[in-house]
């Protein structure tokens, strides 16, 4: 099936007992064993089943199999938040002494979570523009454990060239983890272009209503960690919390991801809630129209701020004049998503004018909404950065995000129009 009709029906077929057509909410925190036996079988990963929410549950199974469907995958873990998929992501990986290499042009949440917080655990993250490739290369150490970037950058609305990305890490041995949240499977498949894990937060474009947390790591299948034994011991050597377990043997192809559930989801509890699981199903169920709207919304809203008087300069990669262009074209189609960003003469106190002055556009810092979301990202999602680290991930003072949604077009622009009146 297409990514459209994956989206409605991979994953579940009317279940035996009530013969119901969506997917049930099994909200239920354990699972019953068929005796001892079974239950010491599930433990020891000898069998499948249920064990506990924590680590796996039904209607989480379908979220997991219809995203991996989508982006042509072995297999998924859905986690609580887009972070906690992230996180999870890398400290599968990595061990106190190891790093990772990634892009500087990040989401505000991940640039802290990589400049703060994995330092202070032991694991150092090298972060340099997405384009330099020569720097990418040459941060590499015998205890790099993989590479990661964002397919579409959040604020900064850059395209990364993933499959340069790809043959930079495989020449290395290495995997390439790509965060696909803002342009989605609808728009681009990483995994087509070489990477080998992706990762997102299914809170936005995704899930598409606002109303639920969840993020999801899907794995490839494809990367080789038998290949380098030493670099990837933690799926390669017998595993002592699981009873000696080897992740390659025991789950070959699926080793990573099905180290990420016993090992980082089993231990740090950031498990997705059943309910949240069946509300992001009724968003991915709608996601090829969303995508398809708000590309085209984000286009015309791109246009009308650069013919702005008012409006110094404008990110959206669809746009000919983009310096991302032709990588969009490579990457995703040449569709941009619905998250673009502009500057508006008058720096920072300009911006906070325009958007104290929207009146139907909501001033808060998600994005994939249905509906459209304007915020200022360095006093909200990039406020924990310094200048420079401001500079890195492509956020200036001035800046203003739009998360451009469904709405009428003609509706969108003419609060623009208003708002950028007021300035």
């Amino acid at each position: 099936m297409k990514l459209e009709s994956l989206a409605l029906h991979h994953g579940y077929e009317s279940e035996q007992t009530t013969k119901s057509a969506a997917v049930p909410i099994y909200q239920t925190t354990s699972y019953t064993f068929d005796d001892t036996q079974h239950g010491a079988d599930l433990f020891d990963l000898k069998v499948p089943g249920n064990i506990y929410t924590r680590i796996m549950n039904p209607t989480t199974a379908v979220l997991e199999q219809r995203v991996t469907a989508m982006e042509g995958g072995v297999g998924a873990l859905a986690m609580a938040s887009g972070m906690a998929a992230i996180t999870a992501s890398i400290q599968c990986l990595c061990e106190v002494g190891t790093n990772i290499i990634s892009t500087s042009q990040l989401y505000g949440g991940t640039y802290n979570l990589f400049a703060h917080t994995f330092p202070r655990q032991g694991i150092e993250v090298r972060m340099l523009s997405h384009d330099d490739f020569d720097g990418l290369e040459k941060a590499i150490d015998d205890n790099t454990r993989g590479i990661f970037c964002e397919s579409i950058g959040n604020p900064a609305g850059n395209i990364v060239d993933i499959q340069k990305l790809s043959d930079i890490a495989h020449r290395h041995g290495l995997p390439l983890i790509v965060d696909n949240t803002v342009a989605t499977p609808y728009l681009c498949k990483p995994f087509e272009l070489g990477a080998d894990i992706v990762v997102h937060s299914l809170t936005k474009y995704i899930g598409g209503h606002g109303v639920a947390l969840g993020g999801i790591i899907v794995d490839s299948g494809k990367f080789d960690w038998k290949a380098n034994a030493s670099r990837f011991a933690v799926l390669n050597d017998p595993d002592p919390s699981y009873h000696g377990v080897s992740y390659t043997e025991a789950f070959a192809e699926a080793a990573f991801i099905g180290r990420c559930r016993v090992v980082p989801l089993r231990n740090t509890g950031a498990a997705i809630s059943p309910h949240n699981a069946f509300l992001i199903l009724q968003g991915l169920e709608t996601l090829g129209l969303r995508m398809e709207r708000h590309c085209e919304n984000a286009n015309a809203l791109a246009e009308f701020l650069a013919a702005h008087p008012k409006v110094t300069k404008v990110n959206y990669a669809a746009r000919s004049d983009s310096p991302y262009f032709e990588t969009c074209q490579k990457i995703s189609g040449g569709q941009a998503s619905g998250i673009l960003s502009f500057e508006i003469d008058g720096g920072q106190e300009a911006g906070s004018k325009f958007i104290d002055s929207l009146q139907m556009i909501l001033r808060l810092v998600n994005i994939g909404d249905a509906k459209s979301l304007a915020c200022h990202p360095a006093s909200t999602t990039h406020r924990q950065l310094n200048s420079g680290e401001l500079a890195a991930a492509g956020v200036s003072e001035s800046l203003v995000r739009i998360s451009v949604g469904i709405e009428h077009i003609e509706d969108i622009i003419a609060d623009v129009r208003q708002a950028l009146e007021q300035v």
